[in-house]
């Protein structure tokens, strides 16, 4: 007889490199912890990423901008995302390769400044008059067209709301009726008008109906308290580039030849820098007004030194902007030619009018030790059990070889293991794996011996 293990139908979460990274890691006081938050080692580094984000929490920091610089492996892209944990989701952060900017169908500078745009939020703050409660009734009174006939209209629709507090009786546009319609609105149902524009939300199912079927997909709300007609206030969070992406869509007619435009047109529309100065008048007096407040993101720029002169130059006016978000650049080159020249060689592949203007945040290579716990981190958050001589054993591969070699051979060793009939990664399942994929230092090796049996 043969008995299964019924496996759970939830969706896994894929794993990605740095899938284990949670946060900085530093105690009450900003020191780093040794290992925490899926970051190892790394003190200074993480210390001075503290310091970044505790002035990006108190705005003292937008148009600014740092270089995470280090050999490759050491940590810089997990740094950066480890500051976006710390900064949580109110605050924007926005990606992005230096790679990005090389598009055929708009400027590098476009897309430089979308990016810019992007790590800019707003928090708008509106208080709204609604109308809030359970529907009691929903009477639609209808007269006589007025086209003639016998067809009738709706004049207006009585809706009755009720609340914990006590009941109103609203007599309502007849195109606040369409939007009822629209929004599958019945008796027993919990919904909430806008006074201003008439929108209409439905909130759900009062849950005093939640008895009413024994299976229904239906979703309950309890009855809401207070008046019905209330004050609530309603905090939106949007980018500029949102605004900006809002009002440069062409808002063409219902005629063929307009719409076959926009059929046409192509995927991106390029911003024009007139309207964006138009957005950021209205921002400001938005701001002014204390109905908006600003919320300078992150743009994060892996990958810098393939950025170009140009890019670079358009970089400072950027930065230079009132309406600026923090930027953290990151790059694993030494000295090396600025792209799109060819004899200016610059630390890091950036000029040095641009690199005087950053904080740059040193990575250093991990010791064995550290390259251990890294590795323990990663077989935890893939699910394999490894054994702690096949551990040592990983880590001492990863330092004669390179770290990112040592956990790409984790999958394919718990593999192996699995092939060999083992419960856990062992030291010959790793030496197996060892022989059947090599690194990039024993590749070069053997292009340097046989070069003539390759082709030029």
């Amino acid at each position: 007889m043969k008995i299964e293990e019924v496996k759970s139908t939830v969706k896994t979460q894929r794993i990605s490199s740095h899938s284990h990274v949670k946060g900085l890691g530093l105690d009450e006081s900003g020191d780093p912890i040794q290992i925490a938050s899926g970051l190892v080692g790394q003190a200074d580094a993480r210390q001075a990423a503290g310091i970044v984000v505790d002035m990006i929490k108190t705005r003292k920091m937008a148009g600014r901008a740092v270089l995470v610089a280090g050999p490759p492996g050491t940590g810089k892209t997990a740094i950066a995302l480890a500051i976006a944990h710390e900064l949580g989701n109110k605050v924007p952060f926005c990606p992005m390769v230096g790679s990005e900017v090389y598009s055929s169908e708009i400027k590098k500078t476009e897309v430089l400044m979308e990016n810019f745009r992007r790590a800019i939020g707003l928090r708008i703050k509106e208080t709204k008059e609604v109308y809030e409660g359970e529907v009691t009734e929903m009477t639609p009174v209808e007269t006589d067209s007025t086209a003639g006939g016998y067809s009738k209209t709706v004049s207006h629709v009585i809706v009755g709301l009720k609340t914990a507090k006590g009941t109103k009786q609203l007599k309502l546009d007849p195109t606040i009726y369409e939007s009822l319609q629209k929004e599958k609105v019945e008796t027993g149902d919990v919904i909430y008008i806008e006074a201003n524009s008439g929108a209409v939300k439905r909130q759900g199912r009062s849950d005093s109906y939640a008895t009413e079927y024994d299976l229904e997909a239906e979703e309950y709300v309890p009855l809401p308290k207070g008046e019905v007609h209330k004050k609530k206030e309603v905090i939106q969070d949007v980018t500029l580039h949102d605004l900006d992406a809002a009002n440069a869509q062409p808002k063409g007619g219902q005629d063929i030849l307009s719409m076959m435009g926009q059929l046409m047109k192509t995927k991106k529309t390029e911003i024009t820098d007139k309207l964006r100065k138009e957005i950021n008048k209205v921002v400001n007096k938005y701001i002014d007004q204390g109905i908006a407040e600003l919320v300078p993101g992150v743009l994060f720029i892996d990958e810098v030194h393939m950025l170009d002169l140009e890019t670079f130059t358009y970089l400072h006016k950027a930065l230079e902007s009132t309406i600026a978000p923090i930027v953290i650049f990151a790059t694993n080159r030494g000295h090396c030619v600025v792209r799109g020249t060819d004899d200016i060689i610059a630390p890091h592949g950036i000029p040095m009018d641009l690199l005087d203007r950053l904080l740059i945040i040193r990575t250093l290579p991990y010791n064995r030790e550290e390259m251990e716990s890294i590795l323990k981190l990663r077989a935890q958050t893939e699910g394999h059990s490894i054994e702690p001589d096949a551990l040592h054993y990983l880590a001492e591969v990863g330092t004669s070889t390179t770290l990112r070699y040592a956990i790409q051979l984790l999958i394919p060793s718990s593999q192996n293991a699995k092939m060999n009939g083992h419960n856990s990664i062992l030291r010959v399942d790793i030496e197996e794996t060892t022989s059947l994929f090599m690194h990039a230092k024993e590749s070069c090796k053997i292009l340097r011996k046989c070069a003539d049996k390759f082709m030029k």
